[in-house]
């Protein structure tokens, strides 16, 4: 279940739904955490580089339309000790249909 997180300004979703990605890339086992209507958050076994354009698409319940994004990523950090790297990315551009699937979502979990 989600929970909204107010960490900051903007109103964010904790919702853990994986990533899939080519076995080796830089999404390879990546995690989401959080989303909002501009951004997402991460967890990623490798590093991004911060200011990369990433497409992206987010299945946000089962069955349903994916919302399909270009996001950038606006900051990287690695976890304590771990292998593992927390990622913020904003929305540069949600493709045409997803904004309004995305306002959806997030409406009906407030």
């Amino acid at each position: 279940m989600c929970a909204a997180s107010n960490q900051r300004s903007e109103a964010r979703l904790s919702c853990l739904v994986p990533i899939e990605g080519k076995e080796g890339s830089a999404f390879d086992q990546t995690k989401t955490l959080d989303i909002s209507r501009h951004g997402i958050g991460l967890v990623s076994s490798q590093a991004i580089g911060v200011n990369q354009k990433i497409a992206l698409e987010i299945v946000l319940k089962p069955n349903t339309e994916p919302i399909m994004v270009i996001g950038v990523v606006k900051w990287v950090r690695r976890l304590g000790d771990s292998d593992q790297y927390r990622v913020g990315m904003s929305f540069a551009e949600v493709i045409s249909g997803s904004s309004s699937r995305l306002d959806k979502y997030l409406a009906s979990k407030r």
